[in-house]
């Protein structure tokens, strides 16, 4: 019995580790600092985290526009997410959106740039209907949907 309680609890101590862990900007790495505040000037409530050898910081620009940067150790951003209004939405996506879902309203809307790919999450829902969270690329193709 003592066997499988530590087994359990150095498995649970490798999982906490592997969360992310929010680290003081001093101990990010400069060239990573230096890009984030080169591109992101006005950047406010920033906070750095480390996961997996990459550093995430999630910072507001304005009131309800919400950013999660994620840079590798040699400074190269590979992901940003990003809030983004439905207005801000590229025609195929707005046109696969009403072909499939119509009668639905976007009620959480976040465009992701992963290494370059653009897709958007988005979830979607309607009155006596059964809500939906999708994923579509800039094409208008769905990656996934996942009823909600």
């Amino acid at each position: 019995m003592k066997k499988q309680i530590l087994i359990l609890g150095a498995a649970l101590t490798m999982v906490s580790s592997l969360q992310a862990q929010e680290i003081a900007q001093n101990k990010v790495p400069s060239v990573i600092v230096n890009e984030f505040n080169k591109s992101f000037p006005a950047a406010r409530d920033v906070e750095w985290k480390l996961e997996a050898n990459q550093y995430n910081v999630e910072f507001e620009l304005d009131r309800d526009n919400d950013h999660e940067l994620s840079y590798n150790k040699q400074g190269k951003l590979v992901k940003h997410k990003e809030d983004i209004a439905e207005k801000d939405l590229p025609n195929s996506v707005i046109e696969k959106i009403k072909s499939e879902f119509n009668g639905y309203s976007i009620d959480d809307l976040e465009k992701v740039n992963d290494n370059g790919k653009i897709y958007y999450h988005l979830d979607l829902e309607a009155l006596f209907k059964e809500d939906w969270e999708i994923t579509i690329d800039d094409k208008g193709s769905i990656i996934s949907k996942k009823a909600d």
